[in-house]
């Protein structure tokens, strides 16, 4: 017997990290939230004491991509990892070379996942108004022609009927789900199309094997299929169009004169299926006035800065606590506390509870004040 080893025996086998599972890819995104939270909290803080709270309502969505674009400023951009990647034991590759991500592909992914949605919230709403007055306004020249059968009427009737579920990005991030959960590779588009995927920093042994998502991808891909085919089957059951006139309004919204756009849809269902950036569509208040035959006014009715209007409340209660000045149009919600008639509306639009103590508050509830 010899004691010498063979050359191929005594070289070190290399070590390829394997790729990410969806549990910890999902596990580091949550704690990204989490801290991207308590940096917007700190941020929306510190605009309240700099501008007032009227100016943070405003502002919201700006915040709160600012706070998104500093967290991956700080961690993504500088080539660091962020605290959830830090958290989960992963690090970002490029899928094509393996290789930690080049300065370029970092800021693309960045501006594509902050800004790109940013972007879209603002242009969106204007683009889906401007599509939807074109195709009432030729819904009206076919009707005028009586051509209510014609297959253009049906067509432009059914997109102005579901142009904000046509124009909403809400489907393509339910199939980006659907296939993170079949394949575990890229829980973001914006990862996808930069081709960033996740690798363990760690050995990982057959113990700490990760479970798939494939079941949660089934039931999504059931709940899609349900859903379009009950879409179908209510469409081509409808037999008989809607005739179009001047004061038509097809689809889940009601075109007035001057251009205001109502809502048909009940107060719980009167949304966008878009992101969660809170933009709200600011009315026109002369045409309301006109259309409602309801006089506007230039200020509040009610201005506390005046000692003779509702002298019954006295000292600091004739503050708002969102704008610390004098209440105007005085309102108040179901706890008893009371605010300007715009400081509430606009907070309620954004969070529905009391600024005070956070009981639950809808818009519908608040009750405006009258000496």
């Amino acid at each position: 017997m010899t004691d010498h080893v063979p050359e191929s025996a005594s070289l070190t086998p290399s070590f390829n990290y394997p790729f990410a599972a969806a549990p910890d890819i999902i596990r580091a995104y949550q704690k990204d939230s989490y801290f991207e939270g308590i940096l917007l909290n700190h941020l929306s803080s510190l605009l309240r004491r700099l501008y007032g709270a009227r100016f943070l309502h405003s502002y919201t969505s700006e915040a709160r991509t600012f706070s998104e674009l500093l967290y991956l400023g700080l961690t993504t951009f500088v080539g660091n990892r962020t605290l959830g990647e830090e958290y989960c034991d992963i690090i970002q590759i490029e899928d094509d070379t393996l290789k930690l991500p080049s300065l370029e592909r970092r800021a693309c992914y960045i501006l594509t996942s902050i800004l790109l949605p940013y972007g879209l919230s603002k242009i969106l709403p204007a683009f889906r108004r401007r599509i939807r007055a074109k195709l009432e306004g030729n819904l009206r020249r076919i009707g005028r022609r009586k051509e209510e059968g014609s297959r253009a009427f049906r067509i432009q009737t059914y997109l102005l009927e579901h142009l904000s579920t046509i124009t909403s990005p809400s489907l393509f991030h339910a199939l980006t789900l659907t296939v993170f959960y079949f394949s575990g590779a890229y829980y973001q588009s914006s990862k996808r199309l930069w081709g960033l995927r996740y690798i363990f920093t760690k050995r990982i042994t057959p113990s700490d094997a990760r479970v798939g998502y494939e079941v949660l991808g089934v039931l999504l891909v059931l709940q899609i299929s349900v859903q379009t085919w009950l879409h179908i089957n209510h469409t081509l059951q409808r037999s008989n169009p809607v005739p179009a006139n001047t004061n038509q309004v097809t689809g889940s919204s009601a075109m007035l004169p001057g251009g205001i756009e109502q809502s048909l849809e009940p107060p719980s269902q009167a949304h966008e299926l878009l992101f969660e950036s809170g933009n709200i569509v600011q009315d026109n208040s002369k045409a309301i006035g006109t259309f409602t035959h309801t006089p506007v006014l230039k200020g509040p009715r009610y201005d506390l800065r005046d000692e003779d209007v509702m002298s019954f409340i006295r000292g600091e209660s004739k503050k708002c606590t969102l704008c610390l000045e004098s209440l105007k149009d005085p309102s108040a919600v179901a706890c008893g506390h009371v605010f300007c008639w715009g400081c509430i509306r606009d907070w309620v639009r954004e969070k529905a509870e009391c600024p005070l103590c956070r009981r639950e508050v809808w818009a519908q509830h608040i009750l405006p004040i009258r000496a």
